[in-house]
C-alpha cells in the first residue's frame, strides 16, 4: 500500500473513497465512481497526515488510472506585463527558458511524466508563438489510440453566451466548461503556465481521494521574510483549509502561523517554515468545479481569490497539500533572471533538466551540436546548434543557435538565441550595407543582462548597466532596465560602440 510505502506503521489504511475508485475497471462509466465516491464520504473518515505530503519516497497507485480519470487544464496567463518586454511579441509560457525549452514544457511534463494525458491549455494575449510551439512539440497522439492523449489550445473566444474574453483563471475554465463536462473523468487538474517545478501529479490526485476533499490546494511551506509576498492559508489539524490572507502583513500575518506537521514537515523544519502558501495549483472533483462555477459562483472571475475562499465559506472540504520542493513563479524580469541563471548553479542547480526519471520535453529541432572554438566557458548552460569562437563565457545561459563573436566576455547574463541562421551570403550582404548579423558582436561585454531572440548587438558594444540604473524604459533603443537587469527586446538592433 501507499502510505506504508512511506515508512510510517501507525499510518492508518487507506480510506474508502481510495476503494471506492478502485471499484472502478476500464469500460465502466466514471460517474459510477464518482457516485460510489459520494456515497463513501458519507463513512466516517481517518485523516492521514503525510497523504497530503509530496514525498520522494511515497508511492501512487491511482484507481482509476490518472490517464483515464483526470484531465489536465493548464492556464495560459494574462498579458504578462511584469515580465515585458519578454512578453512583447509572445505569451507568457511560451517564454524561452533554460537554453533549449519554453516556460509551457513545464505543466505539460509535469502531466506526461504523472501520467495525465489529456491536456487543455487555454490562451489569450499573443498566442501565435506558443500554439506554433504546442503544435510541433506535442501534436502526435499522446499515450496511445487507447488513452487518445492529446494537448490542445483553446483560445479565447466571443459567443452569444459569452461576449467577453477571459476576465480571470475561474472564467477561463467556466467559458469551456461545455467542453470539460464532455470527457468522462472524475477529476480537473488546474495548472499554471508559468511556473518552473517538478511535481508527481498521482501523489496530489491520490491526497485528494483519500482525504474525500471537493478541492485540494497544493501549498508551499514559507518562512516570515518571504511569505507577505504570497497568499497565505490557515489549515485545522487534518488539513483543512479554513482561512486565507492575501499577502497579510503585520498581525494579521502573525494569526496565519500554523503547525505545518500536521502536513508532513519534521519538526524543525516546520519551526523555520510555519506558514503555507497557495501555488495556484488545483484539484477539482468534476462535479464540485461544475456545480461552483455555474451554481455557486457564476459571476467570479478568479479561483484563488474569490471561488476558492468562496468554497471554504459554504462548508465544502477545501484541503492542503504539501509540495516540498523547488518551485518559482516566473511572473517578473528578476524572477525570470534568477530562475534561468540557477541552473547553471554548482555542484546541484535549483532545478535540473538531468533527470530522466522525470524528464521535460520539448519541440524537436533537430540541431547540430554546439561548436566551440578556442573559447574560455565557465559555469554555463549552452544550447543546440551554437557557434561560439574565441570568447569568454562565465555563469551564463546561452540560448538555441546564439552566434558569439571574438573577444566578446558574457558574464551573468541570458541569451535566448535565434529562432533562424543567417547564410553567409546573408551576412556578407549586411557587412556591405553597414548591417549587424543576429548575434553577439566582436569584443562586446555583456553584464547582468537577458538578450531575448534574433537581437543584433554591433562590435564593442558594453551592455553593463554602467550607471547603475534600476528601472528604466528605453524601448525605441531596444531595451528595458528592471531591477537593475538589462533586458533587449527581441529583434532589436544595438549598434557597434553603444554603451548601457
Amino acid at each position: 500500500m501507499a502510505m506504508m510505502a512511506m515508512g510510517a506503521a501507525s499510518w492508518a489504511p487507506i480510506p474508502a473513497p481510495a476503494r471506492a475508485a478502485a471499484a472502478f475497471y476500464p469500460g465502466r462509466d466514471l460517474a459510477a465512481a464518482r457516485r460510489r465516491r459520494g456515497a463513501a464520504a458519507r463513512r466516517p473518515f481517518v485523516f492521514t497526515p503525510r497523504a497530503v505530503s509530496d514525498s520522494r519516497s511515497s508511492q501512487t497507485c491511482l484507481d482509476p488510472d490518472a490517464s483515464t480519470s483526470v484531465l489536465g487544464i493548464i492556464l495560459g496567463g494574462g498579458a504578462g506585463t511584469r515580465l515585458y518586454p519578454l512578453t512583447k511579441k509572445r505569451a507568457k509560457p511560451a517564454v524561452p527558458l533554460g537554453a533549449n525549452y519554453r516556460l509551457i514544457d513545464i505543466p505539460v511534463s509535469n502531466c506526461l511524466n504523472s501520467n495525465v494525458s489529456k491536456i487543455y491549455v487555454l490562451t489569450q494575449f499573443n498566442s501565435a508563438s506558443l500554439n506554433r510551439h504546442l503544435s510541433r512539440a506535442y501534436g502526435n497522439n499522446i499515450g496511445g489510440y487507447k488513452n487518445e492523449g492529446f494537448v490542445e489550445v483553446l483560445a479565447a473566444q466571443q459567443s452569444p453566451e459569452n461576449p467577453n474574453w477571459f476576465q480571470g483563471t475561474a472564467d477561463a475554465v467556466r467559458q469551456y466548461l461545455w467542453l470539460f463536462e464532455e470527457h468522462n473523468v472524475m477529476e480537473f487538474l488546474i495548472l499554471a503556465g508559468d511556473h518552473l517545478y517538478r511535481m508527481d501529479y498521482q501523489k496530489f490526485i491520490q491526497a485528494h481521494r483519500e482525504t474525500n476533499a471537493d478541492i485540494t490546494v497544493a501549498a508551499l511551506p514559507m518562512d516570515e521574510e518571504r511569505a507577505t509576498a504570497f497568499g497565505l492559508m490557515k489549515i485545522d489539524d487534518e488539513g483543512r483549509i479554513i482561512e486565507f490572507a492575501e499577502k497579510p502583513k503585520g498581525e494579521k500575518l502573525k494569526s496565519m502561523m500554523v503547525d505545518t506537521t500536521i502536513l508532513g514537515l519534521d519538526t524543525e523544519r516546520a519551526k523555520e517554515l510555519p506558514y503555507i502558501a497557495s501555488m495556484g495549483i488545483y484539484v477539482f472533483s468534476k462535479d464540485v468545479m461544475l456545480k461552483l462555477l455555474r451554481q455557486n459562483f457564476p459571476a467570479a472571475n478568479d479561483f484563488g481569490s474569490e471561488v476558492i475562499p468562496g468554497a471554504t465559506e459554504i462548508g465544502m472540504r477545501v484541503q492542503a497539500y504539501l509540495y516540498d520542493g523547488y518551485w518559482e513563479d516566473i511572473g517578473t524580469i528578476e524572477a525570470f533572471y534568477n530562475a534561468n541563471l540557477g541552473i547553471t548553479k554548482k555542484p546541484v542547480p535549483d532545478f535540473s533538466f538531468y533527470d530522466r526519471s522525470a524528464a521535460i520535453y520539448t519541440q524537436p529541432r533537430y540541431l547540430p551540436p554546439s561548436k566551440v572554438l578556442d573559447a574560455d566557458v565557465t559555469d554555463s548552460v549552452i544550447g543546440e546548434g551554437c557557434v561560439i569562437r574565441h570568447c569568454t563565457i562565465n555563469h551564463s545561459v546561452v540560448g538555441l543557435r546564439s552566434c558569439i563573436s571574438e573577444g566578446a566576455v558574457i558574464e551573468d547574463s541570458l541569451l535566448m538565441g535565434a529562432d533562424y541562421y543567417e547564410t553567409e551570403t546573408d551576412k556578407k550582404a549586411l557587412s556591405e550595407t553597414g548591417g549587424i548579423p543576429i548575434g553577439i558582436g566582436k569584443n562586446a561585454h555583456i553584464r547582468k543582462a537577458i538578450i531575448d531572440k534574433n537581437a543584433r548587438i554591433g562590435e564593442n558594444v558594453k551592455i553593463i548597466n554602467v550607471d547603475n540604473i534600476q528601472e528604466a524604459s528605453r524601448e525605441t533603443d531596444g531595451y528595458f532596465i528592471k531591477s537593475g537587469i538589462v533586458t533587449v527586446i527581441k529583434d532589436a538592433l544595438i549598434p557597434s560602440g553603444t554603451v548601457i
